[in-house]
This record gives C-alpha cells, structure tokens and sequence, in this order.
C-alpha cells in the first residue's frame, strides 16, 4: 500500500502534442535536413546571422523556450534553494568532476579503437577534442525545458544553472585545456559571456518584469492565465530550433552518415551516463523528484551552442572537432526526451522522499 507521501510527487501532465514530442522532434529533424538540402542559400543567410558566433534567430527562439519556464520564478523563494544544497551538490559533482573526463574516456575507447578502422586517421584527434568541447560545457537554456518537461522546481533549476554559468567563466578553458594536453586554448570568451546574456540574464529579467505587471494588475489568477496561454510557446519553438540547426548542418549530416553515426554513440553513452549517475545519487541522498529531475537532466546536457562556437573558432568550421559538437546537437534533443520520459515514469521512487519548495 503506497503512503501519503505518493501524492507530494505527482507525475507531470501532458497533452496529446507533449506525449508525442519524440515523433514531432523525429519529423523536424527530417524536416530540417531537408530543407537544408533543398533551400541552402536562405539557410546560409539566417546562418550569417550572428554575433560573436551566437545565431540570432536560434537565440530568439531560445527565448520563446524558456520565458514560460522564467514566468513561474518566483525570487522571494530563491532563499528556499539552500534547502536543496544535496541536489545543487551532486549536479556540480557530475558537471565539472565527472562528466569532462567520462567523455574524453569515451572518445579515446571509441574513436581510437572500437571505431578507429572506419574514421579518416587523421581526424581521430580532432573527434575527440569536438567530444570534450561539448562535454565541458554543461547545458543553459535548454535545461529549462527540460525541467518544465519533468515538473522540475524551477527556483532550483534557476539556481543551478546561474551557478553552472559562473562556474563556467573560469573552469571551461582550464579544463579543456587539461583534457586536450594544450598548454594555452583560445577560448570565445566573447561567445560565452553573450550567451549568459542572451540565454539567462535577459529572459530573466524580461520574464519578472512581466510576472510583476501581471501580478499587480490581477494577481495570481492572470500569471496562471498567461502561464497557460504561453506554454505552447516553448514547445513550438522546439521544434523551430530543431529545424533551423539541422537545416544549417544538412549538407554536412547527408554528406557523411556513417562518421554521424559513429560519433553518437560516445555522445549517447555520455549522457545515460551521467543522467543515471546525477538520478541515482539523487535518490540515495533523498533528494525530492521535483530537484532530482532537473539534476539529472543538467547533469546529462550540453550547452551545444557554446561547444560548436569553440570548435568553429578553435579548429575550423569544416574541420572534425567542429563535425563532432554538430553530432551532439543531432542527438541532444532525442535523448533528452528520453531522459525526460524515464524520469517522469520513475517518480514513485521517489514518494518517501521530503515535500518539494514551491514558489
């Protein structure tokens, strides 16, 4: 007979569209391609729309993701997140102690030995810097997606993020550095610090101004009429992005399938990994599932569009470092989605576990 406890963890509701995100994320991604293929000088000019290596039409669409996520932020309860400090500890854990060096583990097995017989020799290094690249920078924008996805708290998922984004500053070239045995690395420090700023800084600040005016204006009742009304907004912009960034590497992903698929593996691999590490972790320490969630979800992504801008800026656009961070945008979405499933599907191992801080 299941406790009392069962009904502190509810299991997130979904529509019919949400269900199904995989099959629409699978039809984009074909869709993207595509069209790529078929219309790759309209591509290449909203490609050529950047700043700093930051594509403006992704990070507007990046907006429409993750305001709905910011609206429901409530600062006043932010203090609140101390409470959650095993959940905090254990995503920096898998972030910066665990996840870099899993994937130059998984690069170096895969790529110069299970796979070294079907990848060209001299891109075997290049593979695996573009692995490490991606892995050192744990995910940002996205992340709020995938907390709202798993009903995540999201005072905590803000928390964790600007705490990964500080980190980052001054931890991603060291490490990089280490990984790759490079003495000095030229890190885009002009892509990383817009990013903070397009991703985090501006929504966030958007996001309350409009959470207070409609706070004052009606109170509660208009932020849950506005928060409804939105919330397809960022699943729409979802599938946007999905297209506009396989449309951009279209060419590159039909030109060489084989090497795509070679290289995923490690990718996949990375992410189960240390999604299953942060989730597991989580509930030995008793962690409530509204923070284990999003621990293990920030834990397993990747902050792509910082790791393509590092590659392009480091290695070159056509070289293999480069190739390997687009592979990581290829299957972020759909394991992501899958990570979100188990997640949403495993919260009764959760239902002992201390009533969550709501906002």
């Amino acid at each position: 007979m299941k406790s009392e406890a069962v009904a502190a963890v509810p299991s997130p509701q979904i529509g019919f569209f949400a269900h199904y995100l995989s099959v629409w994320v699978a039809l984009c991604i074909v869709a993207g391609v595509a069209l790529g293929h078929l219309f790759p000088g309209f591509f290449a000019m909203l490609a050529a729309a950047e700043v700093q290596h930051i594509n403006l039409p992704v990070a507007a669409l990046v907006w429409l993701m993750i305001v709905p996520m910011l609206l429901k932020v409530d600062f006043a309860q932010l203090a609140g997140v101390r409470r959650q400090m095993r959940g905090i500890g254990i995503t920096l854990l898998v972030n910066w102690a665990i996840k870099p060096f899993s994937m130059a583990l998984l690069g170096w097995l895969f790529i110069r030995h299970v796979f070294a017989a079907w990848l060209p020799a001299g891109q075997h290094d290049a593979y695996i810097a573009g692995l490490i690249l991606l892995a050192a920078a744990p995910c940002t924008a996205m992340v709020f997606v995938w907390s709202r996805l798993c009903g995540g708290e999201p005072n905590f998922t803000l928390a964790q993020v600007a705490l990964n984004d500080s980190i980052m500053v001054v931890a991603f070239a060291p490490i990089v550095a280490l990984l790759l045995g490079v003495a000095s690395i030229r890190v885009p420090w002009g892509t990383l610090l817009l990013s903070v700023l397009l991703y985090i800084v501006v929504p966030v600040i958007a996001a309350q101004l409009w959470r207070g005016w409609l706070l004052r204006r009606r109170g509660q009742v208009a932020l849950d009429t506005a928060l409804r009304r939105i919330d397809p907004w960022s699943t729409a912009a979802l599938l946007a992005t999905l297209i506009l960034l396989f449309g951009f590497q279209g060419e590159a992903i039909l030109a060489q399938p084989l090497i795509i698929a070679l290289l995923a593996v490690p990718i996949v691999i990375q992410v189960y990994l240390n999604a299953g590490i942060a989730y597991g972790l989580s509930r030995w320490l008793k962690v409530p599932h509204c923070v284990a969630g999003p621990s293990a979800l920030i834990g397993a992504s990747n902050f792509f569009e910082l790791a393509v801008a590092a590659a392009i800026s480091i290695f070159g656009l056509r070289s293999g470092a480069a190739l390997a961070t687009v592979v990581g945008v290829l299957v972020e979405v759909p394991v992501m989605l899958s990570v979100v499933r188990i997640v949403n599907h495993t919260g009764h191992w959760f239902d002992e576990q201390p009533a969550p801080v709501r906002s």
